[in-house]
């Protein structure tokens, strides 16, 4: 049997990632695959039976793209649960275009997850919109995801929270939510 063990704790960070000393850390046959991307691609590339990535030359391109633009945008939340006032209401905006690009562009309603019928790579680096995004909300009062404005984005929300390994690993949302409003309100007090 093989030993895989997931840091998500910054106990023993320094040890396994001591170049940017950040969770995520996966420690494989003793040895640490840092980020959490580059974890994704060596999971679909360890253990091809269970493909994170598509097999079609373009269609992993086009994955690759939308992993690289979760990254890119993950940020847009986290400065709508850091900031005020003009600072907030731009990290606003961003997050609501950063959304209407998906809903228009990356979902564009032909499929149930990012991938197709399965959830691939692009829906797990999705995956801070489908159970975060709320609890942002909540702590802020800014809603992004509410109306009819995006109904791709919460059939797949649903869809990818009812899949039975994802829903049975998010972490509880009312302890999120505690420690979010928590480190939120340090944050501010300290800007």
């Amino acid at each position: 049997m093989e030993i895989v063990k997931l840091y998500g704790g910054h106990g023993r960070v320094r040890l396994y990632n001591p170049v940017y000393q950040k969770i995520p850390v996966l420690v494989h046959g003793g040895r640490p695959i840092c980020e959490s991307m580059v974890i994704l691609e060596y999971l679909d590339e360890k253990w091809p039976q269970q493909p994170l990535l598509p097999s079609d030359p373009y269609e992993r391109a086009e994955a690759r793209f939308w992993v690289k633009f979760a990254e890119d945008k993950v940020s847009c939340s986290g400065m709508i649960y850091q900031t005020e006032g003009e600072k907030l209401e731009k990290a606003r905006r961003d997050a609501l275009e950063m959304l209407t690009i998906l809903e228009e562009h990356g979902l564009n309603g032909k499929k149930k997850f990012f991938g197709g019928d399965n959830i691939n790579i692009v829906d797990i680096a999705f995956r801070w919109i489908a159970h975060w995004m709320g609890v942002i909300e909540e702590i802020t009062g800014v809603k992004l995801i509410e109306g009819n404005k995006f109904p791709l984005l919460k059939a797949w929300m649903h869809n990818f929270k009812e899949v039975s390994f994802i829903s049975e690993n998010l972490p509880n949302r009312e302890k999120m939510a505690a420690f979010f409003r928590a480190r939120r309100s340090m944050i501010l007090s300290s800007a």
